[in-house]
């Protein structure tokens, strides 16, 4: 059975976009500036990092920057995807509507856009320590790299959770400076399982087109047994991140922030029906406050170590 996408069209006027001038509005869309769980999504393993590292309250100011950063860069990734997947946008019926595979912004205009994401981005950059930079520059080759993955390769959702995550380790060293940086890494492992599980949840959308148009996926891959793929990488990623707290504090009591956040991926995985579209957007969208409650368990780690 075909899921219903009925109820989740990718791009349309809805809500404020309606009241921007008609000439931005194919640009908003471009950058999914209407869907902010992306941004959301980007930005939770950030604050997370500055959190547990116990940056929380001295470094307040970052976790500003890093929304802004979340939400710029975001835009500029979506709008520099668009751009390569122009040819299989058109072929993908939730996808034919965006920006630029329906032509209503070219490709020229989509990329000088980009740069001034990319602008705001730099500001962002130049916030941060020295070897925060460098921890951040390093992801322009694996952001870049992303688009061209599920061409490849059967588990694109795990590119994608490489570089959702980048910046766990942004705001890690950007507090901690490079010290119980094990720390930091394991954070940022359980992240990467984090977004391939609420990844393949997403891709569950476009089962039949992706086949249609060659296209590969993590949720294409696990097939029937989605559910229980789900778990396993949800499962894994509370252990990293339970192997994480435990570094930065070695209290078996520090396990137990992490109960919300696992009480609600059990939710998650239980009510999935793969068949229904709308249902799979429900779950991936909940892991916004999904990342809510880690950044609770981090910030209470972190501010009791």
């Amino acid at each position: 059975m075909r899921p219903d996408t009925s109820t989740v069209p990718d791009s349309e006027y809805r809500g404020w976009l309606r009241w921007l001038p008609g000439f931005a509005r194919p640009y908003a869309l471009l950058a999914r500036f209407d869907r902010p769980i992306g941004w959301w999504l980007l930005f939770w393993p950030g604050f997370w990092g500055v959190a547990l590292a116990g940056g929380l309250v001295s470094h307040w100011s970052l976790l500003v920057w890093l929304l802004i950063g979340a939400i710029a860069m975001r835009g500029a990734g979506c709008v520099y995807n668009d751009m390569v997947d122009v040819d299989i946008d058109r072929r993908v019926a939730r996808t034919r509507s965006r920006p630029i595979a329906s032509g209503q912004v070219s490709r020229q205009a989509a990329a000088a856009f980009a740069l001034a994401l990319c602008g705001v981005g730099l500001i962002v950059l130049l916030q941060l320590s020295r070897l925060a930079q460098i921890i951040a520059l390093a992801s322009v080759l694996p952001v870049l790299a992303y688009p061209f993955m599920k061409r490849i390769t059967w588990w694109p959702q795990a590119w994608l959770g490489i570089v959702f995550s980048w910046a766990a380790l942004v705001g890690w060293v950007a507090v901690a400076d490079g010290t119980r940086w094990i720390a930091g890494v394991l954070l940022y492992a359980g992240s990467i399982f984090w977004v391939v599980g609420y990844d393949s949840i997403y891709a569950l959308q476009d089962l039949e087109d992706d086949a249609i148009a060659g296209v590969k996926s993590s949720a294409r891959a696990m097939g029937r047994h989605i559910r229980k793929g789900v778990m396993i990488c949800y499962a894994i990623a509370l252990l990293l991140w339970a192997a994480a707290f435990w570094y930065v504090r070695p209290d078996p009591l520090v396990l137990a922030a992490l109960l919300p956040v696992a009480a609600h991926f059990y939710w998650q995985v239980v009510t999935l029906d793969a068949a229904d579209g709308a249902n799979a957007l429900h779950r991936f969208r909940s892991n916004r406050f999904a990342g809510l409650l880690v950044a609770l368990a981090c910030a209470t780690v972190g501010m009791s170590s």
